[in-house]
């Protein structure tokens, strides 16, 4: 495996011309066609795979078939952005203002190519390789739209698995756990409707930025009061939108929500709580209100066997002491849940080193783990293909 390894590094300046094309060229969840496109032509640069586009709109699965063994490995990355201003000063730059890769999906793609590269030209496995490049995941659309496009049914695996990148991890580090890894994530918009007016006369109005103030508070406590102290859950405001001007009152007030829990009974608690909440402190100021629900969550669950399958790959590639097999879990959230319930897979974590958490305007994925990530995928589909 240290060969695998050497050879990858000696790539990195390919990998690397990869990644920063992808990071200065960045497309919001479900609209990435130049995305999607660059991949492709990368994809059809190394030969040997049999494409397919368009799955889920821009999803691509990238399938080669090597000897005459029946099983067949899924590996899937992700190659979305936020919508996020990138902080002044980093080397490489998005060219888009307002949207980034600051999550680290430009890399996920840029190791699962590498990966791509370095199957094709060695073989060195008896089976069949999906490569599933997936759009959407930080809206929680893509993973379902390519399910939903017949992904498992027109690409069948006997196993799928993902990797994301973790700042705070030790860098390189692989990290891996079995159950459940991440929580459910409901992503709503609460739309609340007063009467718009003159700020000077508040008394011809019904203020929509008051009700949707008082019920940002009162969202605080659904998790403190209603969760048990042993469970975890999260209720985030990410972002109130209301009027454009300080001598106007809105008619009309935006909350989205960001809904975390980590067992089917919290998540039915909890979203009851926001549902009543929402229509309960509309009313108490005199507003009407509108809950627009997002696509359901999912809690990401690992299965145990194909977790401990690829942590002792792992192992056997990098060494015990660069994989951790109980590894942590995070209210973070991901479609990939959706893949793990169609087939039995796992979802690991690969340390990003001390840089500022994803989502962050300062996050700065490590370009160092390219070639390790690489190598996971490489080492996992000729240990699980052999």
């Amino acid at each position: 495996m240290n060969s695998i390894i050497t050879e990858l590094e000696r790539s990195k300046a390919t990998m690397t011309e990869w990644f920063e094309h992808l990071h200065r060229s960045p497309e919001l969840s479900m609209r990435e066609e130049k995305t999607a496109a660059y991949i492709e032509q990368v994809l059809r640069d190394i030969g040997g795979y049999q494409i397919e586009t368009g799955v889920g709109k821009h999803g691509i699965v990238a399938s080669l078939k090597v000897g005459d063994g029946s099983k067949t490995i899924g590996l899937r990355a992700d190659f979305d952005a936020l919508p996020i201003d990138e902080a002044e000063g980093l080397s490489c730059r998005s060219e888009t203002p307002g949207v980034a890769h600051l999550c680290g999906h430009d890399g996920h793609a840029t190791m699962l190519l590498a990966a791509a590269r370095h199957l094709a030209a060695t073989r060195n496995f008896n089976g069949t390789v999906r490569l599933i490049f997936q759009p959407g995941e930080e809206t929680m659309e893509g993973g379902p739209a390519m399910i939903a496009d017949g992904l498992f049914e027109r690409f069948p695996v006997d196993a799928v698995f993902g990797l994301h990148n973790i700042p705070g991890l030790e860098k390189g580090k692989f990290y891996f756990r079995e159950g459940n890894a991440m929580a459910a994530v409901d992503n709503w918009e609460i739309e609340i409707t007063g009467k718009g007016g003159h700020g000077a006369f508040p008394n011809l109005a019904i203020d929509p930025v008051v009700a949707g103030s008082s019920l940002v508070m009162a969202l605080q406590t659904v998790v403190s009061r209603n969760i048990a102290p042993a469970n975890s859950a999260v209720v985030t405001v990410g972002a109130f939108q209301a009027g454009q001007a300080g001598n106007v009152i809105a008619q009309n007030a935006v909350l989205r929500l960001s809904i975390r829990t980590t067992t089917p009974q919290d998540r039915e608690m909890v979203l009851g709580n926001v549902r009543r909440l929402v229509r309960q402190q509309a009313e108490s100021f005199g507003c009407v209100c509108l809950i627009r629900e997002g696509i359901p969550g999912a809690v990401l669950t690992n299965d145990p066997e194909e977790t401990r399958k690829a942590a002792d790959i792992a192992i056997a590639a990098f060494g015990e002491d660069r994989v951790c097999v109980q590894g942590p879990a995070y209210l973070a959230s991901e479609d990939f849940a959706f893949m793990l319930q169609e087939r039995k897979g796992t979802y690991c974590f690969i340390g990003n080193g001390n840089s500022q958490f994803v989502h962050h305007p300062g996050y700065v994925f490590d370009t160092d783990i390219l070639p390790v990530g690489a190598a996971y995928w490489v080492a996992l589909t000729e240990g699980y293909l052999r």
